[in-house]
């Protein structure tokens, strides 16, 4: 399960520019980090960004990988997501 939280995080730099003001985005990083978020509000919470069944699949599997996870892991996982947006290659975004 950590490797899906290391893949999903990998692909945060392609991403660099919503640590700079991308609300929507960093919403729904912090609701999949939140324990206290259960699968069914996190797919309502991102309902418009669900483009069918195989996509809301997807995000609920993504949701329970997060939830299975202790609080050190997702704090660790909170902590890179935001050295990769204060890192040097996002500084531009």
């Amino acid at each position: 399960m950590k490797l899906v939280t290391v893949l999903m995080l990998a692909a945060l730099p392609l991403c660099c520019y919503a640590g700079s003001g991308c609300d929507t985005l960093e919403h729904a990083i912090d609701i999949t980090y939140d324990t206290n978020v259960s699968v069914s509000e996190y797919i309502e919470a991102l309902k418009d960004f669900i483009a069918g069944e195989e996509s809301e699949n997807a995000m609920k599997d993504l949701k329970e990988c997060f939830l299975d996870q202790s609080e050190e892991t997702l704090e660790q996982a909170n902590v890179l997501q935001h050295a990769i947006y204060d890192s040097f290659w996002c500084a531009r975004y």
